[in-house]
């Protein structure tokens, strides 16, 4: 429920007129037998944002999707994974690597990069999924021995809090030679001290300044076509509100 009071906090702020709204399942969700929590949940999710996603696309438009938790970005990223030009910038301080096999949550939103990338279930894998030389992980930092050792394994570009800057971005982008970019924020990303309304908070995060700072340079060069910022669960009214400003900076980094 953060989690829709988060939704709804950052809604309020954006112009209602360039807002839609996508309703989601108000009963739990069955696994279907599957390894994935809520399996039947999110599958209805994804096809009712790719319905409101194909709308947008058909008006030339692109969307900035606001979560929810990660699990949003399945139908937002599966939307350009087509598309051998986008590179995915992943702004996350967890990987969302695992498989149904090697989650101990059994919880999808953990599972979200590696299904788009082609490993997960079979009902959540997208027709066409993402290269791997297209995804950059930036500012990832709490890596489980799962998917550390599938990171190392394939090669998976990733920029560290210490490496980070507007210049390192850009390399990565040029190096994986895509022309246009996709930009998944998690707001986890951010170290602790920038924002408060996180469920799972890790330190030595990236600030909002040089984020914000990174993405317009790298827009200068490389068009956006989809963006997406997710899992602000702020605790209660206030907290909400202390943190929008901060969320704001990102919004009008990304659309501005």
């Amino acid at each position: 429920m953060r989690l829709v009071d988060g939704a709804q906090a950052i809604r309020d702020d954006l112009p209602a007129s360039a807002t839609v709204t996508v309703d989601i399942p108000l009963e739990a969700g069955d696994s279907q037998g599957s390894a994935v929590d809520r399996l039947s949940s999110v599958v209805a999710v994804r096809d009712s944002q790719l319905q409101a996603l194909n709308t947008l696309k058909a008006a030339g438009d692109w969307a900035l999707t606001i979560g929810g938790d990660c699990g949003v970005e399945l139908a937002s990223i599966g939307a350009v994974s087509d598309r051998d030009d986008v590179a995915v910038l992943w702004f996350d301080a967890h990987p969302d690597l695992h498989t149904p096999d090697s989650s101990p949550s059994a919880a999808f939103h953990g599972m979200v990069l590696r299904t788009l990338l082609g490993d997960g279930d079979e009902r959540l894998v997208p027709a066409t999924p993402l290269r791997l030389q297209n995804v950059i992980l930036v500012g990832t930092r709490a890596f489980e021995d799962d998917e550390a050792a599938y990171a190392a394994e394939v090669g998976l570009r990733s920029i560290s809090t210490a490496d980070f800057s507007a210049q390192a971005l850009l390399a990565a982008v040029e190096a994986s030679g895509a022309t246009s970019i996709y930009v998944h924020i998690d707001l986890d990303v951010l170290d602790p001290a920038e924002i408060q309304g996180i469920g799972f908070p890790e330190p030595f995060g990236l600030n909002t300044a040089e984020v914000t700072a990174a993405i317009r340079e790298v827009k200068a060069r490389f068009p956006i076509v989809g963006a997406g910022i997710t899992e602000f669960a702020p605790a209660s009214p206030e907290q909400a509100t202390d943190d929008l400003s901060t969320i704001l900076r990102l919004i009008g980094a990304l659309t501005r």
